[in-house]
């Protein structure tokens, strides 16, 4: 489990990031964390990491304080971040330095991730394409078999087949001890995939809801000529029509927009937790 107790943190003498934040994961999720530009998402991962210290609060992972990077708790932790750079060595030589950091690492698995990703293993890791990087180093991050894996932007630079690889082999690697948290703005890419949406706004959480809750409470219209007034939740224009979210009215579980969905919640985020209260 991840909780983060009234963080409080600020780069050198600016303005406060977090004020006073707090967040619970749970293992056996995957956690979407949705936000704009300088909402503070990386630097969330990064306390999660233990790569960043609250002015104060604690950050707990799995019972460990994140910034003590104490031996036991790095071993369960990976992270892929958004911009990285690759030695110029071989795959095979890659996880032959890295992988004795992590006691549960899998080759058999790691080999079954390059074949299903179709990597070359005698090439130079600083010689593959970017999304060759990208997928080579979801696939080590995978075989690891942390408890903790922290993605940032990883459907950067994937074609569209690769992105329903990866959408497949990060399902079918979750399990009840895994917390898996993707960072994006490519939220298409993570429809069917995450269990949970969290919105961070300006370095507040402003939304954290499970992906089951969603489809039941609310639903997503394309042409909103009809609906009354009261069941409207957000609007915009689309295509030439008016849509947005609605009131699940009918109780049936909808396929949940992510676009339309985090459009509404940075637009009026009050309006649609105050849904979720009632």
């Amino acid at each position: 489990m991840i909780a983060l107790k009234d963080i409080q943190f600020s780069y050198k003498k600016g303005k406060p990031l977090f004020d006073r934040l707090n967040l619970t994961l749970q293992p056996g999720f995957i956690y979407g964390l949705l936000g704009k530009n300088g909402a503070g998402k990386s630097s969330l991962l990064k306390h999660m990491a233990g790569l960043l210290y609250p002015n104060s609060g604690e950050c707990q992972v799995f019972g460990h304080k994140a910034q003590d990077r104490s031996p036991i708790l790095l071993q369960d932790i990976y992270v892929i971040p958004e911009e990285f750079e690759l030695p110029g060595i071989t795959i095979a030589s890659y996880v032959n330095n890295n992988a004795v950091f992590y006691s549960r690492f899998d080759y058999n698995q790691m080999e079954a991730y390059l074949d299903e990703f179709g990597l070359p293993r005698t090439t130079k890791l600083s010689n593959l394409s970017y999304g060759q990087k990208k997928k080579f180093l979801i696939a080590f991050g995978l075989s690891t078999n942390a408890r903790l894996l922290i993605l940032d932007e990883p459907t950067n630079g994937l074609d569209i087949p690769s992105k329903s690889q990866f959408r497949k082999i990060m399902a079918s690697a979750l399990d009840e001890e895994k917390l898996i948290i993707i960072s994006t703005h490519q939220v298409r890419d993570l429809e069917n995939l995450i269990d949970n949406i969290v919105v961070l706004e300006q370095g507040n959480i402003i939304f954290n809801q499970n992906m089951a809750d969603i489809s039941e409470k609310v639903s997503f219209e394309y042409n909103l000529n009809g609906v009354p007034e009261d069941e409207v939740l957000y609007a915009e224009e689309l295509h030439g029509r008016r849509a947005g979210i609605i009131k699940n009215v009918s109780g049936v579980e909808t396929r949940v927009d992510m676009e339309l969905l985090f459009n509404g919640i940075i637009r009026d985020a009050a309006t649609i937790n105050r849904h979720f209260a009632n």
